[in-house]
């Protein structure tokens, strides 16, 4: 590994909190890291290898967290505030060591230590595995969610699952994606703490006993939850809050009997069945197939989650007013739940089981404690996502849940009755258990019933829960539903992963948009300044040119840095429309192939994603685009005009490449499908424009930024609802637009892949006699709308200035401005009440004895 240019490590340097000195200096990060080079890792820098020299470093910085970690968690403990627990089934935290560094504000002393041992930082950076324990924006919200909740001194914690394979490595082979192990575990974890000494039965199968009119779960078999927490520090604060995530274990015993028959080997391996619940993260988020290991998933999650939150209440002041019987009078004003989707609202018949079966409280008061403590969030209205699991299966894996929920949708029913006397019809539409074919509890009910807040996650989304997904509900609770905007963190979003953007904006605004977005609309007094506005085009090429190395050296692709970057990066998904993407990608071509010495904006296409593994029509649209790319690519009249880039295995880590270097951010969903999206954000936040349909944040960024920063095509909500009513036929769309039809006979007939005409006929099919997302309906408006984005990229110093209103108008869209909401709105908390000390503040004491870990 050879040392880091000087210019290298000036340049990283700027990434440091500026204004926050470095806890330790240069000289003790260096003692430290060769002392668990030596000590930790058992190695010298004879036989170190890189990997060891990330993991010092990874310890090294891990110590700078140990002490505020401690005492934020004793801090909690004697201010006894309201916790808020975030229960998700995904947390896709990418990696953790710069973020670390730049949240503690030792990232310059960590540079220039690695710089004088002769080290590049920035490689071993690279060895890091992404921790992607999440499929997408769901699981990328809850990691955001965390460092805000931390940022903001929220007493927070994350609770999920430590799958030993998070979502699978993605490789492109022939065209083709290939799914591998994510085995993101392989070499250890440095930034988690096992505590097996806090390990949790949780109980599946069995059956219902009834005794002197009590019910009882008994005959249960057990596994164990072992949970392994990892620090979540603040930005410039004294607060580390804890991810706490549970890993499936056997029981330690075994049945003698298979002893006594030399079954030994036979016992050993039955461990594995129960230890399969934390083995590997489902990959479709948006798209729901009920599997028995998947539930078990989602309720080996709550049932540990809270029996941990009970634990930790019963610890405070509140929980032990009576030394006989824990008073839980004040839980709701103690502990606030969070359910991220459905996968966590287990939580809901699970609270009753324990408040009834186990603490002897009334139903009515389990009840009502049950509704004030849990608040679910909605993330999407499409209605194969939404999660129905059938009653046979529940009656088998938790016999007592399912009663609880039969009861709670009787009692829910009397409700209804009384409010719309006579309504049938809206009785069947609302009940939890749906009877229509197979018996099945539908969770979204279940989620909604059982909480005091229902929110969606953009305004415009929000707006179709209430009048169409959930209306009836609405109708019956219209003061549970809210609206929460999601948001992304500023700190990892362009802090860390775009300095030299972060540099130019703190050189002209100082430094508090870190910690209050809402600062950088201060940018927009500079959009005439043209000096400002060729030095935000200087720092976009050098990003591009950052990139463009890295293309070369993974794809061997050589792409024109001075092209229009134009970026889609999201799941694969039918709704997403990558098929849109692709048919203007076509129709360059064509009209470059029809006449190629016109003049023509130069783009390079990235697009990257992964389709679930069983999702045959999202990884056929992978191979038309790598096929449509292979042309494109080799054909010498296209040159440098047009090249098509498929950006293999996208995960966190590479979004902090692409992002940065983008020009355009395709966001293109059917109005109406997508809940709200955070790559959008992400992309405005780093001075990329947006091509867009009016959904998701899409709606807000246009109010945030103003009409003429953003470009806008296609079908309104009410417009493809009013298609949808008149009727939509794809085929007359195919039939009168000629382009349209060339396109598709171009797909279909095999011109891109003359050894396989075939391959793509369910493509064809799907588009010309169905195209449920209608990309027909909105084709020729997305054609001329990227015609004017190619006119308006002429003009580098009025895209420049458009680029600058999009990262001044980024402030709404910062996830401390989110948790805020919920703060307030939904958990009832204000963090300001017990926050810690900042550093400069207080100095940091701490008790190192195990008692505040335990709390």
């Amino acid at each position: 590994m050879c040392a880091m240019p000087q210019s290298d490590v000036d340049k990283r340097k700027q990434i440091s909190i500026r204004g926050i000195a470095p806890v330790e200096n240069v000289s003790n990060i260096k003692k430290t890291f060769n002392r668990h080079l030596h000590y930790t890792l058992v190695k010298d820098r004879n036989v170190a290898t890189p990997r060891d020299y990330y993991y010092a470093l990874a310890h090294t910085v891990r110590d700078h967290l140990t002490g505020r970690w401690i005492r934020t968690q004793q801090h909690y403990y004697e201010k006894d505030p309201k916790r808020v627990y975030y229960l998700s089934l995904e947390f896709y935290m990418g990696r953790t060591l710069s973020n670390t560094m730049v949240n503690l504000g030792i990232q310059s002393s960590c540079d220039e230590a690695m710089y004088q041992l002769g080290l590049d930082i920035e490689e071993l950076e690279e060895i890091e595995e992404d921790a992607g324990l999440g499929n997408g924006g769901l699981g990328r919200l809850a990691a955001c969610f965390l460092d805000s909740m931390a940022t903001l001194g929220l007493a927070a914690y994350g609770y999920g699952i430590r799958y030993d394979y998070g979502i699978f490595a993605q490789k492109i082979d022939n065209g083709w994606q290939v799914e591998e192990p994510d085995e993101w575990l392989r070499y250890g974890n440095p930034w988690e703490k096992a505590r097996p000494e806090y390990v949790l039965p949780v109980s599946f199968f069995g059956r219902v006993e009834e005794k002197d009119g009590k019910n009882k779960w008994v005959d249960t078999q057990v596994v164990f939850a072992m949970p392994f927490d990892s620090p979540i520090p603040g930005y410039g604060n004294n607060t580390v809050n804890t991810m706490r995530l549970w890993s499936a274990k056997a029981p330690n015993s075994f049945n003698l009997r298979f002893f006594n028959d030399g079954e030994y080997i036979n016992a050993v391996c039955d461990r594995n069945l129960a230890e399969n619940i934390s083995r590997v993260l489902y990959p479709n988020d948006n798209f729901f197939e009920g599997k028995e290991l998947r539930l078990k998933q989602e309720y080996f999650l709550v049932a540990a989650t809270l029996q941990d939150i009970i634990r930790r209440f019963k610890s405070s002041r509140f929980g032990c007013k009576d030394p006989v019987r824990t008073s839980f009078d004040a839980f709701p004003d103690k502990v606030a739940i969070q359910l991220n989707d459905t996968h966590p609202s287990l939580a809901i018949p699970e609270l009753m089981r324990i408040f009834v079966d186990i603490e002897g409280l009334s139903w009515e008061k389990a009840w009502e404690l049950t509704v004030k403590t849990c608040a679910y969030t909605n993330h999407t209205v499409l209605p194969e996502a939404l999660e129905r699991w059938p009653t046979s299966l529940l009656e088998r894996l938790l016999p007592r849940h399912l009663q609880i929920m039969y009861y709670i949708n009787f009692l829910f029913l009397e409700e209804v009755k009384k409010k719309f006397p006579g309504d049938m019809d809206r009785l069947g539409r609302m009940s939890i258990v749906e009877e229509h074919g197979e018996k099945k509890i539908n969770m979204a009910h279940l989620a909604i019933v059982g909480s005091h807040a229902i929110n969606g996650v953009a305004a415009i989304h929000s707006e179709i829960i209430k009048k169409d997904t959930f209306h009836d509900f609405y109708e019956m609770y219209p003061d549970r539903f809210q609206n929460k905007t999601n948001g992304i963190t500023p700190r990892r979003w362009l802090l860390l992963c775009n300095p030299g953007l972060s540099d130019v904006i703190a050189e002209k605004i100082g430094e508090d948009w870190v910690t209050d977005l809402y600062q950088l609309k201060k940018l927009k007094e500079f959009d005439s300044n043209e000096n400002f506005l060729r030095t935000l085009i200087k720092v976009k090429q050098e990003n591009k040119m950052k990139l463009t190395e890295y293309i070369k050296q993974e794809y061997n692709i050589d792409v024109n840095p001075a092209s229009m970057f134009d970026i889609q990066v999201k799941r694969i998904h039918e709704y997403k429309r990558q098929l849109l993407n692709v048919m203007h990608i076509i129709t360059l071509y064509n009209r470059i192939k029809k006449d190629p010495n016109k003049a023509f904006v130069p783009r390079t296409v990235m697009i990257g994603g992964k389709a679930a593994p069983g999702y045959h029509m999202a990884k056929l649209i992978i191979k038309l685009i790598n096929t449509v790319a292979n042309v494109i690519n080799n054909d010498p009249i296209i040159g440098d005009k047009l090249k098509v880039v498929y950006l293999e295995n996208y995960r966190v880590s590479l979004a902090e490449k692409i992002i940065p270097a983008a020009d355009l951010s395709e966001q293109i969903s059917t109005a109406g499908t997508e809940a709200s999206g955070t790559g959008n954000m992400k992309f405005q936040l780093n001075g990329a424009l947006t091509v867009g349909t009016l959904d998701g944040a899409n709606v807000e960024m246009k109010e945030e930024m103003g009409d003429e920063n953003i470009f806008i095509f296609g079908m309104t909500v009410e417009e493809v609802e009013a298609l949808k009513k008149k009727g939509y036929n794809p085929k007359e769309y195919y039939e009168s637009n000629g382009e349209i039809r060339q396109i598709m006979d171009q797909i279909n007939n095999g011109y891109f892949n003359p050894d396989e005409p075939g391959l793509f006929r369910d493509v064809y099919n799907s588009l010309v006699y169905n195209d449920r997302f209608m990309l027909f309906a909105d084709f020729d408006a997305y054609i001329k709308c990227q015609d004017r984005v190619s006119e308006v990229f002429k003009n580098p110093l009025q895209w420049s200035k458009m680029c600058l209103h999009n990262i001044a108008s980024s402030g709404k869209f910062s996830s401390d401005r989110t948790i805020s909401e919920y703060a307030k709105d939904i958990w009832g908390t204000d963090p300001s009440e017990f926050k810690l000390p900042a550093p400069h503040e207080s100095p940091l004491n701490y008790d190192d004895s195990d008692s505040a870990q335990k709390k």
